[in-house]
């Protein structure tokens, strides 16, 4: 079981960082793997050190924090930091997890790791948790399927919807990717990247891909390219 929070801190100021990592001495549970300064230097170490929580300035030289967002291919956790509060609403448009404006309060902190924890622990929590061999009930449109999950080979984000890949049938559901993850059987399914995630049992080939990628190819000879992030991760816990 994960015991801590791996996090880093992006931010231009020697200083800001300086009291930031002081604020966060009171939280044994966040664990700070990495400092930069700057979006090149970020880039790099969250893609060599993948943390799970970004404490991110929005203002810095040359790239700001949200260009950072949309050069990464998984973007961990994210808790804005500035000193300017007209960021505010475009900090949520990139799923921000929380904002805290500087010089950031004791006590606002404190709000925002207990939130943090709460989100953390609800995560972890097993409810409702299907089986290989649960039936669930799949409708597109005036078609209807009962489906063994054992059955089903992807689900893939399209939209605001979800495709679901079994046998020759691919349906769209109303349905989230995150809360479809949460259901399904431990062991048995793998996120392979933000949009897609496959059945383990439906894997016909692994194949190394560009920059420390992985490709897996699927029953019906579907494709789909695993993370960076993610390729570390199947490696770690797969292996023999």
């Amino acid at each position: 079981m994960k015991t801590s929070i791996k996090a880093v801190i992006v931010e231009d100021s020697r200083l800001a960082r300086k009291e930031l990592k002081l604020l966060l001495n009171d939280y044994d549970h966040i664990e700070i793997i990495g400092e930069a300064e700057n979006v090149d230097e970020a880039y790099e170490l969250i893609n060599s050190d993948f943390p799970d929580l970004l404490f991110l300035d929005i203002n810095m030289p040359e790239k700001d924090g949200f260009a950072l967002l949309e050069m990464l291919d998984e973007i961990p956790t994210v808790i804005f930091t500035t000193a300017y509060d007209e960021y505010a609403i475009k900090s949520f448009e990139y799923n921000a997890f929380d904002y805290l404006l500087k010089p950031i309060n004791k006590s606002r902190l404190q709000k925002t790791i207990d939130k943090l924890q709460i989100t953390e622990n609800s995560e972890k929590e097993v409810t409702n948790l299907l089986t290989p061999t649960s039936q669930v009930f799949l409708k597109d449109g005036e078609d209807c399927w009962m489906v063994a999950i054992q059955e089903i080979t992807l689900f893939e984000i399209v939209g605001n919807y979800t495709r679901v890949y079994f046998k020759d049938k691919k349906p769209l559901i109303y349905k989230s990717l995150n809360k479809i993850e949460s259901r399904l059987p431990r062991n048995y399914f793998f996120r392979v990247n933000r949009q897609q995630i496959v059945n383990l049992k439906h894997i016909v080939n692994v194949t190394p891909w560009f920059n420390g990628k992985l490709k897996f190819t699927l029953k019906n000879e579907i494709e789909v390219e695993v993370s960076r992030r993610q390729s570390v991760k199947f490696k770690q816990e797969l292996e023999f």
